[in-house]
């Protein structure tokens, strides 16, 4: 008797926590901007020759190369980021392989950052081309969230020639999700009385954390929407997915406590990709590399380079199984990743499904990396 009533007393704590945040979140105005085909965009208005043709930056080597993303004509003929560069010639023959150029692209970013920061002080930057803006309390357009949005991506325009997309919802899952409804060039709007509607009729793949492995494991539960999502017992959810039950069941419901973290301190900085094939040889792994690391590079702003106290290589085997390797470092390069790589694959027994890379962070400049 007396666990049925703790169960009942969890419940209806968790109902009334929901009450409050559902409050909490509804009284916020989130910004999330992400510009269009960011890479591609810049080497296009760079070179206005490629205007109406299909190319993608990565590796130009067309046997061996992975390539980082593509425009929008390179996509309709089924050209994607992280796809081999002999997959991308065959889908697309006439297609232009362009070489990264980091250095030109966080130059840009920079640009955007300023924009940002002229808004609002809450900025999260989450890569070189996308951030969180928390704009509740900015004053400018009468603190319309929908016109704030519209102005940064008219100053974007203006500063660098590029376009951007912006979702504006009262949280940040509902943001980023928004961000991609009118791509390219466009925004849209969730108004709190307009989520229930919205997210219900939501594919699960879309919300924050759900991944190929988590994705098939709804489906194989005959959940394929939040509104499906929405009929699971929390019980269920957190004896099926661990702490991230809980998530599910608040994201499902368009419910995301997580703030605007702009002044958090990063410990790492990483990426990672799960594969559809497994890698099963060392060369497998180096060919993805390239990509991860062009990747990597592109979330390392000044400030992240200037505090490297490491590199790590991880791996998650098909059996699930995951392991990692770090390497005491004050800068990342592509050499010192594939020695990384080699010492973690004499290490495993297994074709592996997943492969990251990243650095470690600490709090201290490189002049006093001696201490370590």
């Amino acid at each position: 008797m007396l666990c049925k009533d703790m169960i009942q007393l969890f419940k209806l704590l968790l109902n009334y926590n929901q009450q409050i945040s559902t409050f909490m979140q509804n009284n916020k105005k989130i910004i999330h901007i992400d510009m269009d085909y960011f890479y591609a965009q810049i080497e296009e208005k760079d070179n206005p020759y490629l205007s109406d043709k299909p190319f993608a930056i990565g590796s130009t080597n067309p046997h061996r190369g992975v390539l980082c993303t593509s425009n929008y004509i390179a996509r309709k003929f089924g050209v994607k980021s992280a796809m081999s560069t002999s997959v991308a010639l065959r889908k697309c023959p006439d297609l232009i392989l362009l070489n990264t150029d980091m250095k030109k692209y966080k130059e840009v970013s920079i640009v955007l950052q300023k924009i940002f920061l002229s808004y609002t002080h809450i900025v999260e930057p989450l890569s070189l081309d996308e951030a969180y803006l928390d704009v509740t309390d900015v004053q400018l357009y009468s603190n319309s969230a929908t016109y704030i949005a519209k102005a940064i991506r008219d100053d974007i325009l203006e500063k660098t020639g590029l376009t951007a997309s912006a979702g504006i919802a009262p949280n940040k899952l509902l943001a980023k999700i928004s961000s991609d409804m009118n791509k390219p060039n466009g925004q849209y709007v969730i108004k709190p009385d307009e989520i229930d509607s919205f997210v219900k009729q939501l594919s699960v793949k879309k919300l924050f954390g759900v991944g190929r492995v988590t994705h098939e494991k709804l489906l194989a539960m005959s959940i394929e929407t939040c509104e499906d999502l929405q009929k699971i017992p929390l019980e269920i959810l957190t004896n099926k997915f661990g702490k991230y039950g809980y998530s599910l069941y608040n994201y499902c419901r368009g419910i995301d406590d997580r703030e605007v973290q702009h002044e958090r301190t990063r410990k790492s900085v990483g990426v990672e990709n799960t594969y559809q094939q497994d890698l099963q040889n060392f060369d497998e792994w180096i060919e993805k590399l390239s990509d991860l690391y062009d990747k990597l590079k592109a979330r390392i702003t000044d400030e992240y380079s200037s505090r490297i106290i490491g590199i790590f290589v991880k791996v998650t085997d098909n059996n699930f199984t995951k392991t990692s390797l770090t390497k005491q470092a004050s800068t990342v390069d592509l050499p010192t990743l594939k020695l990384l790589c080699e010492e973690l694959y004499s290490k495993q027994t297994l074709p592996i499904r997943l492969l990251g890379i990243g650095v470690r962070l600490g709090s201290v400049d490189k002049s006093q990396m001696v201490l370590f």
